[in-house]
């Protein structure tokens, strides 16, 4: 369970195709591509911010560390 098969792939198509009709299914595989896509990268930018923030926060904080030692 929590597989997808053939069988409900083909059936999932199918009631796309019916409910769609085949003109309407190329444009939206296309917006759905590209909504993936854009999610994609909104999720890699967000994650590469967080390891840059991390990291000056860590460069701070040993900076400090460094000041306190020397007094």
């Amino acid at each position: 369970m929590g597989r997808i098969g053939f069988q409900e792939l083909a059936l999932v198509f199918g009631l796309a195709l019916l409910i769609f009709g085949p003109a309407k299914l190329p444009e939206i595989g296309k917006s759905l591509g590209k909504g993936i896509r854009e999610f994609k990268s909104a999720t890699i930018e967000k994650n590469s911010e967080e390891k840059t923030e991390n990291k000056t926060k860590e460069e701070a904080s040993e900076s400090n560390g460094d000041n306190k030692e020397e007094q």
